[in-house]
């Protein structure tokens, strides 16, 4: 009973020293965001703050694709990266903008900023960088049909990453340049590996299985190219896949390479799968893989279906030049404020970009306050189930250690006992009335020791009748030669107290009388019970023996008695040292 006491007080500890540590982290994480907030951001000659703050901010608008502001933080980044200093710094700014400016088809401007990477791409810490630096010239390459380029830079930025998603990555888009220059088999090779070995990212299972239709759509193209039967088979694997996890875009491309490769055996269902990537791209915009699907719908198409589809055709190209003219305008507008903040005060500059970020910043705060408050809280359930499933073990191996107790002490209280009387049944004649009287004695003491035993380790009730076993308790102490005086116990709000303060209670009592009958030969025990402002005091005494202070050894019930006692953070008191009569007193709150 005492280990599953302990124990029990100790998965309370545990849970409450939980609690504390979330809150305390809380506060932390408070209190460092009112420090982030309040602390001025300017450095005299050390920008390292404001840079990575420009190139965070940059990082949140290109990955939602507001292409216009990432481009404008990268560069505000960039006027305060000195790249000797800084490299990695200078070169990845320099790489987001290159690739912000390829995807606006702005290719000869994207090449002239990876041009000023190169001779601080070996002064980089982080080899991805210049895995991202050649694989962005290698599309610009690949966008500008330099196709030799292409695969050289490709090549290149495979040396330059040990990630295989990064390398399964560059593999295919070198097998993508490899279709274009009509090798087909050549980036069949490439293709089919990667289709068949399906690297999946566990902690991405999307995108993994997003790279894996992209794969199998460019493998059923080639194999298209090739006339091989088994390319319509590759088209519907990957449209499965992009139905399945809804990537518009993958299914849009599906649908156009349907289309092509029923353009000549079956117009009719060629202009359907062109429709219907048509009618996506037109949802989702994306305008220039719009004008790639109505030149299909041109080919297709007769009368005025026809017509229709050109004057579409001749309005989306125009709509495209003008809407890249206007972001070139808008990016060289951009290049060109910074190089007039350059000439100002580089203080006033950051204070005013400060400024800028604070609403994004504390935007990100508050993201990064909610993934600690989610981390804290999956840490709170896992230890709290950690805890439960541990105290229910615990609880088990008490429950054995208990069994196993009970055993011994029945073994070691009646095994004697039983032998004298088995004996003594076996050797005396049982036809005699006083044989047969002795008999009975020694059996009703083998009987009132189990019973005994039994009542030790039984459960206690702590409802409305706690005071009613606490006195049977009691009570069974008492012998014709052992008187117990029983003081205010009746006088206590018993409801009041708490479960396991009963329970533990309830044992010290147990443990102070079972000490006296077995040490202090005492023929009078007295016990009181007072409570004053929510402290219950308890008073124990006797006539025995009593103690010395040079023989003072806590016996093993005595010992029980305070641990148990501090354990509810109580306070025990063993009374003056006295050989005539034995006094202990208690207390704890209720």
């Amino acid at each position: 009973m005492k280990k599953n006491t302990n124990s029990f007080l100790k998965k309370i500890s545990s849970r409450y020293f939980l609690v504390k540590i979330a809150i305390f982290l809380l506060v932390i994480s408070s209190v460092h965001s009112c420090k982030r907030e309040n602390r001025i951001p300017y450095k005299e000659k050390d920008y390292t703050t404001e840079i990575t703050k420009f190139i965070d901010s940059g990082d949140v608008f290109f990955d939602t694709n507001k292409r216009d502001s990432a481009f404008y933080y990268f560069n505000k980044a960039l006027s305060l990266t000195e790249p000797t200093k800084k490299p990695d710094e200078y070169v990845y700014s320099l790489a987001c903008m290159a690739e912000m400016l390829q995807l606006e088809g702005d290719y000869i401007k994207s090449e002239y900023l990876l041009t000023k990477t190169m001779p601080y791409l070996n002064k980089t810490t982080r080899p991805r960088y210049k895995w991202y630096v050649y694989t962005v010239m290698a599309k610009n390459y690949h966008n500008t049909y330099d196709l030799k380029n292409a695969v050289l830079y490709h090549k290149m930025a495979l040396k330059h990453t040990l990630s295989i998603l990064k390398k399964n990555q560059t593999l295919s888009n070198i097998a993508g340049v490899y279709t274009d220059q009509e090798k087909y088999d050549e980036a069949i090779k490439i293709y089919l590996p990667l289709v068949q070995k399906n690297y999946v990212d566990k902690n991405n299972l999307d995108f993994s299985k997003r790279n894996h239709a992209i794969e199998l759509n460019n493998l059923g193209y080639c194999y298209y190219r090739t006339n091989n039967p088994k390319a319509l088979q590759c088209f519907n694997e990957s449209l499965k896949i992009n139905l399945q996890i809804k990537d518009q875009e993958g299914v849009m491309f599906n649908h156009r390479f349907i289309s092509l490769y029923y353009l000549k055996n079956n117009p009719i269902l060629a202009t359907q799968h062109a429709k219907l990537a048509y009618e996506i791209s037109r949802k989702d915009k994306f305008p220039t893989k719009s004008i790639s699907f109505l030149s299909v719908l041109v080919k297709c198409s007769t009368g005025s279906d026809l017509k229709k589809y050109v004057l579409e055709y001749i309005h989306l190209t125009d709509s495209i030049k003008e809407v890249r003219l206007k972001a070139k305008n808008q990016f060289a507008q951009i290049k060109y404020n910074s190089k007039l903040d350059k000439a100002e005060n580089l203080q006033l500059k950051t204070l005013q970009a400060e400024n800028e970020l604070q609403l994004e910043r504390q935007k990100n705060r508050n993201i990064i306050s909610y993934i600690i408050i989610f981390c804290i809280l999956v840490l709170i359930s896992f230890l709290f189930f950690h805890f439960r499933i541990k105290g229910k073990r615990e609880k088990n191996e008490a429950i054995y250690n208990s069994e196993i107790r009970i055993s011994e002490k029945l073994k070691k209280e009646l095994s004697n006992t039983i032998y004298d009387t088995i004996s003594f049944a076996k050797i005396e004649d049982l036809e005699k009335t006083e044989n047969k009287e002795q008999l009975l004695n020694n059996l009703e003491v083998v009987y009132s020791r189990t019973r005994n035993i039994s009542k030790e380790n039984s459960p206690i009730l702590t409802d409305e009748n706690y005071v009613v076993v606490l006195k049977e308790m009691i009570s069974g102490f008492k012998t014709p030669n052992v008187n117990i005086l029983l003081n205010g116990l009746d006088t206590i709000a018993w409801n009041d107290v708490d479960k396991n303060k009963k329970i533990i209670l309830y044992r010290v009592i147990q443990e102070l009388f079972a000490n006296m009958k077995a040490h202090s030969e005492a023929t009078l025990a007295s016990i009181t019970f007072k409570i004053n402002n929510k402290i219950l005091s308890v008073n124990y005494s006797d006539n025995g023996v009593g103690i010395t202070k040079n023989t003072f050894i806590l016996k093993n019930g005595l010992q029980n008695v305070e641990s148990r006692i501090k354990t509810i953070n109580g306070t025990i008191n063993f009374g003056t040292y006295s050989p005539s009569g034995f006094k202990l007193s208690f207390t704890f709150s209720i």
